[in-house]
């Protein structure tokens, strides 16, 4: 595996340990933050956190965002906006082991959109990979009695994390098939994506406002949009962002696997949860199938505009 590559995959997985954590902070706090005000703060305080960093970067690259036009507005509104509507909404009515059985889809979506939307099918060994880790998944989410998941009950909650597993697929497949129109550094994407999806986010968060529904300024509180806005959002979407213009979506999507196997882990950090046998053979079946689709033949380069259409590429840091 080439360096490049190498740092791809290492990005991916510290963006599931921040998404992880993300998970556990949605459930612990549906209580005491409501969703559509937990996903506006968390995008206000990342973009005070951007703009320092990015700012000037986003003036200069002006041009070529204004050439992306809509394509920039809708990547804004299924990344930022949508999706995070989506998950905070459905941690308040669903359990902790549907949201982590339903993102399972993620990988498989995001292969079939890929596939269909851009020809990049991935080699047999991505899939022998894929098929490992899903049965991985499977065990530990059985917590190694696979009759348990006969057992799994469905509700509103589990609907609206399917649609956000599919929103965030179509997000990462357009963001590989849009790239040449995209050519800026990955922070200045960032910032833009967020500066675009926050406005979006506003008449939610109002209309939550409206229904009396508001949170306590407590330090608990405040520390949980902290977390939320610098490692969930800011570090995490950086990580992703990267390692699908490496990897592709699909293979970047593979990433996934590893959330429920950090949840587990920082649960019996945090919450003095024992780590069973289930964990570490589950957790070793995801790895190995990590590596089975990260060793495999890449995948067919994107279709991407003319440099002529677009303008010159951007410069590769801030």
């Amino acid at each position: 595996m080439t360096r490049p590559l190498l740092w791809a995959w290492l990005g991916l997985a510290l963006a599931s340990l921040c998404w992880a954590g993300n998970a556990l902070v949605a459930r612990a706090f549906a209580g005491d933050i409501p969703p559509f005000s937990l996903g506006f703060w968390r995008w206000a305080l990342a973009l005070g956190l951007l703009l320092p960093l990015a700012g000037a970067s986003l003036w200069r690259h002006r041009q070529l965002l204004r050439r992306a036009g809509w394509r920039l507005w809708l990547a804004a509104l299924l990344a930022i906006t949508t999706f995070n509507s989506l998950l905070y909404s459905a941690a308040h009515s669903t359990a902790a082991i549907n949201i982590t059985l339903l993102s399972t889809c993620l990988p498989l979506a995001t292969f079939l959109m890929a596939g269909l939307l851009l020809g990049e099918w991935p080699p047999r060994r991505a899939w022998l990979g894929l098929l490992l880790a899903f049965a991985g998944l499977l065990w530990l989410l059985s917590r190694g009695q696979l009759s348990l998941l006969w057992q799994l009950s469905f509700s509103r909650g589990d609907l609206l994390m399917l649609l956000a597993t599919l929103d965030w697929a179509l997000y990462s497949v357009l963001l590989r098939r849009w790239q040449g129109y995209f050519q800026v550094p990955p922070l200045t994407l960032l910032t833009a994506l967020v500066l675009l999806g926050l406005p979006l986010q506003a008449p939610l968060y109002l209309y939550e406002l409206s229904q009396g529904l508001r949170f306590a300024p407590s330090s608990g509180n405040l520390l949980a949009i902290a977390y939320t806005a610098a490692c969930a959002s800011v570090l995490a979407y950086f990580l992703w962002n990267q390692g699908v213009r490496v990897l592709g979506a699909a293979r970047a999507a593979m990433s996934n696997y590893l959330m429920p196997v950090f949840a587990a882990l920082l649960g019996s950090l945090w919450l003095d949860e024992q780590l069973q046998h289930y964990h570490w053979s589950g957790a070793a079946l995801i790895f190995s199938g990590l590596l089975l689709a990260g060793r495999g033949t890449g995948f067919n380069a994107p279709r991407v505009p003319p440099a002529a259409t677009v303008g010159a590429p951007g410069r590769s840091s801030v």
